[in-house]
């Protein structure tokens, strides 16, 4: 074994409930108290929240009771998401101004890790890499006031497409907490081999998430995106490839996320879709050069 095993951190929608992104409302319906011994209790050591879910928490528990939760449940990692709108003007900026001073005075209080960032699956460009390379750079400082990382998710369905795209921004913002999200699924669906996951800078890995996917795309990417993702070495992605081609790259994260988008996932009692997905996560481990046993 050449690394230790990265632990373990259900992402938001992995364990929020019979919710989705977009949604007429987003905020899961299971209690954060809950989904917290759930995870706790199927072997995760980190959680991902969105703002509007943590803020009705924060409404119903309180800042402290919020991270008295955390911990007692030894959730250690903690990630927000997901900030769009960063590089833009007008309305859309102001709006996504509110949210980055929100999401980061919540974060500090929270000792989150790390924030999700990505483009609008709504803004049709064209992209300005060098535009989004500095307006990523001040977001990187205002972030770094938490104590947090900010990792670019680059999606197939936005102006920041696939690895190259993100590589561009990061590598020009030239930032220590500043990095590229890497996701099965939007390396795969972005047509990416995984050869190209290797060779991003390992100071660049901020993020990963794990999950898998049918062999084809059914609806729109941004359909599919959301309601058929499959559990991580139940579709056709090669987890453990994916697994290997990040540490191939010097990845040295402590965690991986995961991050499970399924309409037929979610409606599962909330127990069963902790332990369901971290032990299909954890065997891919299992089955990879890395980190056989």
């Amino acid at each position: 074994m050449s690394a230790p095993k990265p632990e373990l951190l259900a992402a938001y929608w992995t364990i929020a409930g019979d919710v989705y992104p977009c949604a007429l409302t987003e905020i899961s319906p299971f209690p954060l108290r809950e989904r917290a011994e759930a995870a706790s209790a199927a072997g995760w050591k980190g959680i991902g929240l969105i703002l509007d879910d943590l803020k009705h928490s924060v409404e119903v528990y309180g800042i402290q009771g919020v991270r008295s939760i955390l911990q007692d449940n030894g959730l250690k990692y903690f990630e927000l998401e997901i900030l769009v709108d960063w590089y833009r003007d007008g309305a859309l900026r102001a709006k996504s101004d509110t949210f980055r001073k929100e999401v980061i005075e919540l974060g500090a209080q929270l000792g989150m890790r790390n924030l999700k960032i990505g483009a609008s699956h709504l803004d049709e460009g064209p992209i300005d890499h060098a535009h989004l390379a500095d307006e990523f750079a001040k977001l990187c400082q205002d972030v770094a006031q938490a104590g947090a990382s900010v990792a670019i998710e680059f999606m197939p369905f936005s102006i920041i497409r696939n690895i190259d795209d993100a590589l561009k921004i990061a590598s020009q913002a030239n930032q220590p907490n500043g990095g590229l999200m890497v996701d099965t699924w939007h390396v795969a669906r972005g047509g990416s081999d995984y050869a190209e996951v290797a060779k991003i800078p390992a100071h660049l890995i901020t993020g990963v998430e794990l999950d898998d996917a049918n062999t084809e795309i059914i609806g729109t990417l941004f359909e599919d995106t959301r309601f058929q993702r499959q559990l991580c070495g139940e579709g056709a992605m090669n987890c453990p490839a994916f697994i290997d081609a990040l540490m191939d790259a010097g990845c040295k994260l402590p965690y991986f996320g995961v991050e499970i988008i399924s309409e037929k996932f979610r409606k599962l009692p909330l127990k069963e879709m902790a332990k369901r997905a971290y032990d299909t996560t954890a065997r891919q481990f299992e089955l990879t050069k890395h980190f056989t046993k």
